[in-house]
């Protein structure tokens, strides 16, 4: 393969930022598309995508259109005569039209090792279901979400202390590693289609999946805790108040009814326990255990 080709590069979070910087570094964005600003903040003031503040620092092109739906949208993506596009976390459906239109077609970072953990939170998931491992793979997009064939994936061990910030930053830089070995190697590499065995789905996350339920035993706690940290956190009510619960470590040693607090911030599950590192109360900062404890009395038992 050519060192440099013509790029378009389609992301939208924190996430993608990394894979942009290492594509414009090798190659030639044409354009970057990424979803429209949000409103956010106390005044709902318009911010642009870190993809877009990212791609305005290159000095690059940005689109951000609401869909591909129209014939006017697909075309003015076809005059930009890419050999290839690469889409990392877009949060958009591509149709067809636009999957082939580049020379090279679309290939995709995704955040699981495929076909384990297809879907919106892969990160997430697996780190709730108590995988040892995970990585990232690129793959030539199809049609169906996830599905296409692998050109390449590298692997990470999930250690006890991940969350999701760290896997998602550890995981973002592999990935833009990933991709640029990768298109040294496009002409030489031949995909390999998904099995059929081992497929998942990593759905959504629903902020009704934070709530801890203190039966449950240590491990499970554990893992729910990281993987929903810092968004939309696990939390649980202490004196009245909602409590986020955003670090966690086991202590299968220990044993109480559950939901009584052992000793500071340690409390019983269902089997075992867990000690919180880090919390956070409503309206406040994040906080590790001792400085959460200088300014509250723990209740005999949350909930």
């Amino acid at each position: 393969m050519r060192k440099r080709m013509r790029a378009i590069f389609m992301g939208t979070p924190d996430f993608s930022v990394p894979a942009l910087q290492r594509l414009a570094q090798d190659h030639d964005v044409v354009c970057v598309y990424t979803q429209p600003p949000r409103s956010s903040g106390r005044g709902l003031k318009e911010r642009p995508s870190p993809v877009a503040k990212a791609a305005a620092d290159l000095g690059l092109m940005v689109r951000h259109p609401i869909n591909f739906k129209s014939a006017e949208t697909a075309a003015e993506l076809a005059v930009l005569e890419a050999d290839i596009c690469i889409v990392v976390a877009y949060g958009l459906i591509l149709p067809e039209v636009i999957l082939t239109t580049p020379h090279l077609g679309c290939l995709n970072i995704h955040g699981s090792l495929l076909p384990r953990w297809r879907g919106a939170a892969p990160i997430q998931r697996a780190l709730m279901s108590g995988d040892e491992k995970t990585g990232v793979c690129i793959m030539q997009m199809a049609k169906n979400l996830d599905t296409g064939p692998i050109f390449a994936e590298a692997q990470t061990l999930i250690l006890s202390a991940d969350t999701t910030a760290s896997l998602h930053d550890r995981l973002s830089q592999m990935g833009a590693e990933l991709l640029g070995a990768t298109l040294v190697r496009l002409g030489h590499l031949l995909p390999k289609a998904q099995p059929d065995a081992g497929v998942t789905y990593a759905h959504k996350i629903d902020k009704a999946e934070g709530r801890i339920n203190w039966a449950n035993p240590c491990n499970m706690i554990d893992r729910q805790i990281r993987a929903l940290s810092p968004f939309p956190g696990a939390w649980c009510e202490m004196s009245g108040q909602r409590v986020k619960l955003l670090l966690s470590c086991v202590r299968p040693d220990l044993s109480g009814p559950s939901g009584r607090v052992l000793s500071d911030l340690t409390i019983a599950c269902g089997r075992g326990a867990v000690e919180i590192l880090v919390v956070q109360r409503p309206g406040r900062k994040p906080s590790n255990a001792v400085d959460f404890l200088h300014g509250f009395t723990m209740p005999k038992n949350v909930e």
